[in-house]
């Protein structure tokens, strides 16, 4: 499998791991007693289920929760108290802070999210038929990531400085113009374009296509020195060539962002949606986010945890994916403080998995 870019971007297998945690930007959770944390739990999931103030008769009702109501609105009294819990209006219900969701979050067993067999499968079909150009595949797992979780998904494509170089060629194209095509470990394909000040001849191009092919096996961030071939000609479009791949490997990797249309669906509150979409449009913001959060692994960053203000309402699931051994680029969802973690987590994980595995084959 390769990508292009030109210059002128359940089951037991869908089980993701059990440490989730928002790696420098974690807080320490003050641990509870069982009761108090069967009691979260039940409040978190109701209002994942159903975005509404959670009473003590729903929690008293719930799975692992073996008290009266009376009981439950006390210790639901204590968990406001302790920051795990907030009562939003005169309601007598509550929903959890982000304190609670961390809780929740870090409480997490490792088969606590599984994929249904379904979107399993999903996965498998997309990435057995998936071919053409990485940054169609990128934008293509973006769009499958955000119909998984219904959240916005975010695919940080390679920053091609760490891939190693598998084949250079040189060809001259008409005139002045010449097409360098670099094929990387990390699956893309370089088509980069130089412009020579005279037209150059094919065995000028030929020739010279044969001594950048001494690049192949550094890395783009650490090519190698060629020697002169004594002919100026040759010389000059091998050196043009060489400052093209170094160029390359100098290119952030580019964004590919999927499902906003269902972030508006996420949020009642206009300006909050108008405030998260405007930040997903803005790819620097969006890159540093998932490349602060990603180095701590399968990751997830709830509510102000990730620091970026804008998007304080949200939270954000993060995981590497990984190409012969290297972390090469990032897949994400960003959706609000109240997704589903368990499913959201265990999509990510399968995907950038899979993703990782795909690229390998190239």
């Amino acid at each position: 499998m390769a990508g292009s870019r030109a210059l002128a971007v359940g089951i037991l297998e869908c089980q993701p791991p059990g440490t989730r945690r928002a790696g420098p930007l974690s807080r320490q959770v003050t641990m509870l007693d069982e009761r108090k944390a069967a009691i979260l739990r039940a409040v978190v999931k109701e209002y994942i289920e159903t975005a509404q103030p959670v009473g003590s008769g729903h929690v008293a009702r719930a799975a692992g929760v073996h008290v009266s109501s009376a009981t439950v609105r006390n210790e639901m009294a204590v968990l406001e108290q302790e920051g795990y819990l907030q009562q939003p209006h005169t309601s007598a219900g509550r929903v959890p802070t982000d304190k609670g969701y961390r809780f929740f979050v870090d409480s997490l067993g490792p088969t606590s999210g599984r994929l249904d067999q379904a979107k399993a499968q999903e996965i498998r079909s997309f990435f057995a038929t998936s071919h053409g150009a990485l940054e169609h595949m990128l934008h293509d797992t973006s769009r499958l990531l955000a119909s998984l979780t219904n959240y916005a998904a975010v695919v940080v494509g390679p920053q091609h400085e760490a891939a190693i170089l598998r084949s250079v060629q040189l060809v001259g194209l008409h005139g002045r113009t010449i097409l360098l095509v670099a094929v990387l470990s990390d699956g893309a394909v370089e088509r980069l374009t130089i412009e020579a000040a005279t037209e150059i001849p094919d065995e000028v191009v030929s020739l010279a296509s044969a001594r950048l092919a001494h690049v192949i096996g550094a890395t783009l961030a650490a090519l190698p020195e060629i020697d002169p071939s004594g002919d100026e000609r040759v010389d000059a479009l091998v050196g043009a060539g060489r400052d093209a791949l170094d160029r390359a490997g100098g290119d952030s990797g580019e964004v590919f962002v999927g499902g906003t249309a269902q972030m508006a669906a996420a949020f009642d509150a206009v300006e909050t949606v108008r405030q998260v979409l405007s930040t997903l449009e803005r790819q620097y913001v969006v890159v540093s986010l998932i490349r602060d959060l990603v180095d701590g692994g399968l990751t997830v960053a709830i509510g102000s945890e990730h620091g970026v203000q804008p998007l304080a309402a949200c939270s954000v699931v993060v995981a590497p994916y990984v190409v012969e051994g290297h972390h090469v680029g990032s897949i994400g969802v960003v959706g609000p403080t109240r997704m589903n973690y368990p499913q959201a987590l265990a999509a990510v994980d399968v995907v950038s998995h899979r993703l990782g595995q795909r690229l390998s084959e190239a």
